[in-house]
């Protein structure tokens, strides 16, 4: 029988171990290698805040992001980064591989556009000023706006977020989706309404809903922040009698919201007899839904109304925004005589 050499053995060991190892290195790479269904404008992937690694991982896959969890969940284990993966919204290139990918989440980077929106912004100006900074179309966030998941995900019984959006300075990657967009902006709206009225939580949808739209008139009609909760209590005392609010602010958002015009610089008489559900000069009530998207002053203010004996509200200094409060018909027309006559305001 013929002897096998000790040295033929160990060179057959030897080149198993180099083939397996060449191959094992060649699977990998591939494994590494971009996917191909990440498309030209890249694909945005959330991780939510204390997602795990398989569930990262799986999702990447799934999405057809990367070729193999398995492979992103061994280089995570191999640099100890397992627990270091950041919570948000990432743009993922195409030509990304899977160690690009791992970096890039686990680095949390992202280019960011500081965007503010200001308190009594409509949606439609939210949308618009998007669309201007690169973030998103004026149509893909008003889209967004009415998505029903959105809206019961977060507990909004109504067609849009219109009221949810809160004003505030953001920071959003160029090309970021429009929901995500609007989903922080809801985030934060209830995480400072907490702040306030941290009893909201206890509301039924529809009083919270209808707490919002009265803040969102308070805002539209106040200047002072002082005064804000006057303004509130006025429009409260109205309701309570079932009474219009007669606020100007509704018929300024029929013209320019829901017929689509420039901002009237004065509004008419016709404008008064507008059959709008929104028209709170001829109908009594709260409007169907928010006219605007309140800050804290006004959200303040109509969650914790003053009790006051005031009806009307008057603006007799418009360089400083003061408002004159009545307590009755007849003092409030006094206040019209004497302040629009007098000084020339118009109100």
């Amino acid at each position: 029988m013929k002897r096998v050499s000790i040295s033929n053995i160990i060179i057959t060991i030897f080149f198993l171990i180099f083939f397996f190892g060449l191959g094992t290195a060649a699977f990998l790479y591939y494994l590494n290698t971009p996917s191909p269904s990440v498309p030209d404008v890249g694909r945005v992937f959330k991780i939510i805040k204390g997602e795990s690694l398989n569930s990262i991982a799986g999702r990447l896959e799934h999405d057809q992001l990367i070729r193999s969890s398995l492979f992103l969940k061994i280089l995570s284990r191999f640099n100890h980064s397992e627990t270091y993966f950041k919570s948000g919204y990432f743009r993922i290139m195409p030509g990304s591989t899977t160690v690009d990918i791992h970096n890039l989440l686990i680095a949390g980077y992202q280019e960011q556009v500081r965007i503010t929106f200001p308190e009594g912004w409509t949606l439609s100006k939210v949308a618009e000023h998007l669309g201007k900074k690169g973030i998103a179309t004026k149509s893909e966030v008003l889209t967004a706006a009415g998505s029903e998941a959105l809206l019961s995900e977060y507990g909004i019984p109504a067609d849009t977020m219109e009221g949810y959006l809160f004003p505030d300075t953001y920071y959003f990657p160029e090309g970021y989706p429009a929901y995500a967009v609007l989903e922080q902006m809801v985030i934060n709206f209830f995480e400072r309404l907490k702040t306030i009225a941290p009893e909201y939580t206890q509301l039924d949808k529809q009083i919270l809903h209808q707490k919002v739209i009265m803040a969102s008139i308070v805002e539209r009609e106040y200047r002072r922040p002082e005064e804000a909760p006057l303004i509130a209590s006025v429009f409260y005392n109205r309701l309570k009698r079932n009474i219009g609010l007669e606020s100007c602010a509704t018929l300024q958002y029929i013209v320019t919201e829901i017929e689509e015009k420039p901002h009237p610089e004065y509004l008419t008489l016709e404008d008064k007899e507008n059959g709008s559900p929104y028209n709170t000069y001829k109908w009594a009530g709260l409007p169907p839904g928010p006219i605007s998207n309140p800050g804290l002053v006004a959200l303040n203010a109509a969650f914790h109304p003053p009790e006051t004996d005031y009806w009307y509200f008057l603006l007799k200094n418009p360089a400083t925004g003061e408002h004159y409060f009545s307590a009755n018909l007849q003092e409030h027309n006094w206040a019209k005589y004497y302040y629009l006559k007098r000084v020339g305001v118009g109100g």
